[in-house]
């Protein structure tokens, strides 16, 4: 297309924006194209700041009459940089975060570009909560899109399973709503099977009366007693009933906090973080177990739920490497596994996470999301956090040498948000016996592939 031309759409795009239209050179382009994972340095040619939803559908049909790539900008946590494109134009949705709580009903209706902080402080005004990240930063939608494991899960389902409706806008600029009575289909695929469908402006999840006050914390001990603490959670977690949610996690203690005991600070160290979701006058006696442990420091007590939410927020302006395996369960030979790996993680922010699934994650089937691998008892997650690209190999090594140790107890699926670019198999193995029907679903919405932004979402049957 001759320069002249683009010239004037891009006049025209220009005009038509309520936000804006960003290029190279301006602040809110550089702010768009800040992720939460540095390594992603890709460059897209256009930022259309969408803060109404005739913003998206003006910049959908620019991208798809120039033939440009299209990524959807929310949150910016995706580990395998899926908010960016090269060369092409990004829907930034932050101005999109506007929400609403209907107490009577407990829904909350969410806007595209909302971030889990925001919904849990609109939330706990009413006493209400639903899963979120554990990371208060992290987008809603490309949570929820993705799966959604959070706190409450065990309890309340993951954040796909809370998910009543989505509005949308289609490759053609259509505007659609997905429910249990209107594209049922496309709601059953948004429940946990990606973002690849269309772009979502606003989300309806359904809500639960959580805290305000919660029974959370975190207990830490030094690395030596790894294992111990490992065989520990697996036991109680095991048995444990679906208000408690715990994660055991092999960290460096900081090292610039009064209240980590002196012998700790900097220094490997094993932490079991989480919160009792039932009564508070239960939480006490719910995670006496882990305090049983006599950590070197215990921070359990009575908190606001929405306070804990952000309290473990990781810290930004780090390369990100993440993996995944879900596991069937953690025996005795795993644990020393896990424990030996654990002594490869370099110093700073990178951490091993066990997270614990069963209770609510297990009572939703095929026919309710296309989320597979929900028997597992556990998921291994190894997240590594650097600076220095000349540690990108090394850190990639780690995390990946995590993944091939779980092989033996792996039930052959990964959560998907928990992965990076990891291949089309490893996401198909997300789906497994739902991706066909996932690929039908997709095929009718999005029948030309214009959100298909990365390989990790070209989902193949298993």
């Amino acid at each position: 297309m001759p320069n002249s031309t683009i010239t004037s759409s891009v006049d025209e795009l220009r005009f038509r924006l309520q936000g804006g239209l960003h290029e190279p050179g301006d602040a809110f382009y550089q702010d768009s194209c800040t992720l939460f994972n540095t390594m992603i340095d890709t460059r897209p040619r256009f930022v259309a700041e969408c803060v109404a939803i005739d913003d998206v559908v003006a910049a959908l049909a620019f991208a798809r009459d120039h033939a440009l790539p299209i990524a959807v900008r929310g949150g910016g946590h995706s580990v395998a940089g899926l908010s960016l494109c090269k060369d092409g134009v990004v829907l930034d949705v932050r101005g999109m975060s506007d929400i609403g709580v209907d107490v009577d009903r407990r829904i909350a209706r969410i806007g595209g570009g909302a971030i889990w902080a925001d919904v849990d402080r609109a939330t706990q005004a009413h006493g209400l909560a639903t899963t979120g990240g554990r990371v208060s930063t992290t987008g809603v939608a490309g949570l929820t899109l993705g799966g959604g494991s959070g706190w409450l899960e065990r309890k309340h389902g993951l954040a796909c399973d809370n998910l009543l409706a989505a509005e949308l806008v289609t490759w053609d600029g259509r505007i659609v709503r997905a429910s249990e009575d209107e594209n049922a289909e496309l709601l059953w695929a948004l429940r946990g099977g990606g973002g690849s469908f269309g772009v979502v402006t606003q989300l309806e999840l359904g809500l639960h009366p959580v805290g305000p006050q919660v029974w959370g914390g975190l207990a830490l001990l030094g690395a030596e007693r790894t294992r111990e603490v490992m065989r520990t959670f697996r036991d109680v977690m095991n048995d444990a009933p679906e208000e408690l949610a715990l994660i055991v996690a092999c960290i460096t203690a900081p090292d610039d906090d009064d209240d980590v005991p002196e012998h700790l600070r900097g220094r490997p160290a094993v932490a079991v973080a989480g919160m009792w979701a039932g009564a508070l006058a239960d939480g006490e006696q719910a995670l006496a177990p882990i305090r049983a442990l006599g950590p070197d420091a215990d921070f359990f007590g009575p908190t606001g739920y929405a306070d804990f939410q952000c309290s473990l927020d990781d810290p930004p302006g780090y390369r990100n490497y993440w993996t995944a395996e879900n596991v069937v369960d953690l025996p005795d030979e795993a644990i020393d596994v896990l424990a030996e790996r654990a002594t490869e993680l370099p110093a700073g922010p990178s951490q091993l996470f066990i997270v614990p699934w069963g209770g609510a994650v297990t009572r939703f089937g095929a026919d309710h999301s296309p989320l597979a691998g929900r028997q597992a008892r556990f998921i291994v997650h190894p997240l590594l956090l650097w600076q220095d690209p000349a540690d990108d190999a090394r850190c990639r090594g780690v995390a990946q040498a995590f993944r091939t140790d779980m092989v033996p107890w792996s039930t052959g699926a990964a959560y998907p948000n928990f992965l990076g670019a990891e291949g089309s198999a490893r996401m198909a193995a997300a789906f497994g016996a739902s991706a066909g029907r996932l690929n039908a679903v997709r095929a009718q919405w999005d029948p030309h592939g214009v959100f298909r932004t990365h390989q990790a979402f070209r989902v193949e049957p298993a």
